[in-house]
């Protein structure tokens, strides 16, 4: 089955549909490499930002903080990721990446930076330019917008 343009819908539907495909294309390429797309991601968030908490995890990777504790085991078991005690907090954990994670993230970046120029390859240069100015502007859009509220519910 084709893919179709949809002109019914909503906007975020149809970025939603973008990324599950992506997300897809991507995984496979991770397979590879023994990682799922949570994975990848946790492992570029813990080497931008050592020390991360699960919680800040689980919100930047969408999921609950037993779902990122999961994922983090997958992670530790292989040598990827760290937990390290929080000096402030003797109940949380600080996660970092390892040199087996750094070297492991730099391989599937490779792997993954191929997949997506495939998948840009039908696109000019300008119009791979503007669509990742367009995603930076609506997702900084989302930040700054508030969901409006109902002054009659008490």
């Amino acid at each position: 089955m084709g893919f179709q343009r949809h002109d019914t819908g909503t906007l975020a539907f149809q970025v939603r549909t973008v990324w599950l495909n992506m997300r897809a294309a991507i995984g496979e390429e991770l397979k590879a490499f023994g990682l799922s797309t949570p994975q990848y991601a946790t492992l570029i968030m813990t080497q931008a930002h050592p020390g991360m908490s699960v919680a800040d995890i689980a919100r930047q990777v969408a999921s609950t903080r037993q779902a990122a504790n999961e994922m983090l085991a997958g992670l530790e078991a292989q040598g990827l990721v760290e937990r390290r005690p929080n000096p402030s907090d003797r109940r949380s954990h600080k996660i970092h990446i390892t040199e087996s994670g750094r070297t492991r993230l730099a391989e599937a970046r490779v792997a993954v930076a191929r997949r997506e120029a495939d998948l840009e390859a039908a696109f000019t240069p300008e119009q791979r330019t503007a669509a990742r100015d367009w995603l930076d502007g609506v997702a900084r859009a989302c930040r700054l917008s508030t969901p409006p509220t109902d002054s009659s519910k008490g």
